[in-house]
């Protein structure tokens, strides 16, 4: 009980911030776009991110043969 309340709580106040900020146009955003640099920042962050999920499965990977030397 205590802890759906608490959700419910918590839910009414992450709601009432998100619908507090200003709706309007990020500036930053619209300038980077103009300018080609979204792009670049997106390139990143997916090259970021290929990267992670490639050494997770190479970790994965290791681990099985590990267990699978030791069983």
């Amino acid at each position: 009980m205590k802890k759906s309340v608490f959700l419910f709580l918590t839910i009414i106040v992450l709601a009432q911030t998100v619908l507090a900020q200003n709706s309007g146009a990020v500036e930053m955003a619209d300038t980077m776009r103009d300018s080609g640099k979204i792009y670049v920042v997106v390139a990143v962050i997916s090259i970021i991110f290929i990267g992670i999920v490639a050494y997770l499965f190479s970790i994965d990977k290791r681990v099985k043969k590990v267990e699978k030397g030791n069983g």
